[in-house]
């Protein structure tokens, strides 16, 4: 069963400075049906203006992955880390007992735009950590990569919780497909373009929630690439 998330659903928040869609319930968006599925709670869609961004702030007990689709997103957090992110970057921090970090654009004339994908640890209070990989593009262009998972390993970010993140990127008509066991669960954000996912149309911005499907296909309908991030979730 596919059922499909759209975009224009989406939780949306225009400070000005930021224009941000919230794909589950976040701040002053609140949607009883969509609080999180399974272990995934929060994916926000940001764009952030040139030299802005949001300042110092605390995090406990949380798994944030960070995905710059473009530009620079600068981050500087209390374990030490002050690094610039760009795309095909994974950046993971483990909130654990508690972390203060910082965002902003990393450009004072470009917008940057990106993910910030939350998922629930499967165990709290762990010493905070922080992970940045960067890869090539064609590693993700007609297949999936793998961005993070509990195992880790060599470009592989390390997270606490039985969850595993791909993104693939495929030529219009190009075709994919992934063995979702039948016991797992599916969520699919189509990053741009247009996609299918087992027959099913998905745009810009949508998701396919997926449940008791034993294999997926996405094929990359339009004629435009498509980038898709794909959560293989327990």
């Amino acid at each position: 069963m596919i059922e499909v998330r759209k975009s224009a659903e989406r939780g949306h928040a225009n400070h000005g400075w930021l224009d941000s869609h919230h794909s589950f319930s976040f701040a002053d968006y609140y949607d009883p049906k969509f609080m999180g599925f399974r272990s995934l709670r929060v994916i926000n869609e940001d764009r952030v203006a040139p030299g802005m961004g949001f300042g110092t702030h605390g995090h406990r007990d949380m798994e944030i992955l960070s995905y710059v689709l473009s530009g620079k997103l600068a981050h500087k957090d209390s374990m030490g880390h002050e690094e610039l992110l760009g795309p095909n970057e994974i950046q993971r921090m483990s909130a654990g007992s508690g972390i203060r970090h910082s965002e902003y654009n990393g450009s004072t004339t470009e917008p940057a735009h990106f993910l910030q994908i939350w998922i629930e640890p499967k165990t709290k209070g762990d010493k905070p950590s922080y992970e940045q990989i960067a890869f090539a593009a064609e590693e993700k262009q007609g297949k999936f990569r793998m961005l993070a998972s509990p195992e880790g390993g060599p470009g592989v970010a390390t997270i606490n919780q039985d969850a595993r993140v791909y993104v693939a990127e495929l030529k219009p008509g190009e075709d994919l497909a992934y063995p979702l066991d039948a016991k797992r669960y599916g969520w699919l954000h189509v990053i741009r373009g247009n996609a299918t996912v087992n027959g099913t149309p998905l745009t810009t911005g949508d998701a396919g929630i997926i449940e008791n499907e034993n294999s997926l296909k996405i094929v990359a309908a339009g004629d435009a690439p498509t980038e898709v991030l794909l959560f293989d979730l327990a």
